[in-house]
């Protein structure tokens, strides 16, 4: 199909207009029924004329840079909890790095732990207890881990009743824990 604008290229870019009724101000229509136009263009044609949803044509790749980082601005601009003590949005606590009231802390507690995964590894403290017996740190931060290490030396060294015991204990602990 050729262009029917210049009548020379081939046609590329078909335009379809539907034209509603004219509605006059007695409510009868001045056209009975709605009306189609095509259009056939080819793309030196098209450009020229002012389409609606017409490609911008190609972008730089700065261009394409700067409207991702516009996005992403309006994206974590549009949304967040929002503590209701102290006001701290989730924008402002990811600004400061420090949280307002002892309230965001439920507030933002997904946020925190995503935070501290990033900067840390890990959502849990692993490391030593500063100014205490390094023996007893295990116990305090992760008395589940610690019982199960023991009840494997309890099962390699094949003492089947305390490894039961310590068995019941840890599952004492993990419904405590999820209760």
């Amino acid at each position: 199909m050729i262009c029917q604008n210049c009548l020379k290229n081939a046609a590329s870019v078909h335009v379809t207009e539907i034209v509603e009724p004219v509605k006059m101000g007695d409510g009868t229509d001045d056209a009975q029924k709605r009306t189609v136009q095509e259009q056939h263009l080819c793309e030196l044609c098209a450009q020229t004329m002012d389409l609606p949803n017409m490609s911008a044509g190609k972008k730089s790749m700065t261009e394409v840079w700067k409207l991702l980082q516009i996005s992403a601005q309006q994206t974590r601009k549009k949304g967040g909890p929002v503590c209701s003590s102290c006001g701290m949005s989730l924008e402002e606590f990811r600004k400061k790095g420090r949280l307002g009231c002892a309230k965001d802390y439920e507030v933002f507690v997904n946020h925190i732990g995503e935070l501290l995964e990033r900067v840390h590894g890990a959502r849990t403290h692993k490391g030593r207890i500063p100014a205490t017996d390094p023996s007893a740190a295990p116990q305090v931060f992760d008395p589940v881990g610690t019982l199960r290490q023991r009840l494997e030396a309890a099962i390699r060294e094949e003492a089947y009743e305390s490894a039961a015991r310590l068995r019941d204990e840890i599952k004492a602990l993990e419904t405590k824990t999820h209760d």
